[in-house]
């Protein structure tokens, strides 16, 4: 773990995946956060990030969204909730890597601030768990159709333990619900 000023920056057991906890200074009528700073989290992650776009998405309940990534133009991300909290997930899809298969979650959350740090090339999902969230993550490349990838959310080869109540079943789009194997991804 290391901290600054700003943050908290806490390695996770998946490479390249961090949790960053803003300082957060406030009273009982309002409070303030550096959600971002290019030369700290720099500093922590240990290269320069540039970031290129910001998405911004809005979901319902047991919405679940992922498990993505850009196989070509792999995209790092810088990820936070505005409104509401999910379960944010993270999977090492890389054949070379040392934590390749394995998955790491945390909530993420409006009122815990806590932000997830999601190093390019791994696969990134999430599952709302309050009555709706709002998510902005920034992304260190373009969205490139063309070479995006789905991770099955229920593949039993990574073990994904989501936070659905028994007898519930994730809201999936069309795409997430045709996600691949891990034995089955390019690369």
């Amino acid at each position: 773990m290391t901290s600054s000023a700003k943050f908290t920056v806490t390695p996770t057991h998946v490479e390249g995946v961090l949790v960053i906890e803003p300082k957060v200074l406030g009273d009982a009528s309002s409070w303030f956060m550096e959600s971002f700073n290019a030369r700290d989290l720099s500093a922590a992650i240990g290269s320069d990030i540039k970031f290129v776009q910001d998405n911004q998405s809005f979901s319902k309940q047991w919405t679940l969204r992922g498990m993505h990534f850009q196989a070509e133009h792999p995209q790092g991300k810088l990820v936070r909730v505005l409104q509401g909290t999910v379960f944010d997930v993270v999977v090492d899809v890389r054949k070379n890597s040392t934590t390749y298969g394995k998955w790491f979650g945390v909530d993420l959350g409006a009122k815990n601030h806590k932000q997830l740090w999601v190093s390019p090339g791994l696969a990134h999902g999430f599952l709302v768990i309050s009555p709706t969230a709002e998510i902005l993550y920034k992304t260190t490349d373009y969205y490139h159709p063309q070479s995006e990838v789905c991770l099955a959310w229920n593949d039993s080869d990574v073990g994904i333990k989501w936070p659905l109540p028994i007898g519930i079943e994730p809201l999936l789009s069309a795409k997430d619900g045709q996600g691949l194997s891990l034995k089955l991804l390019p690369g």
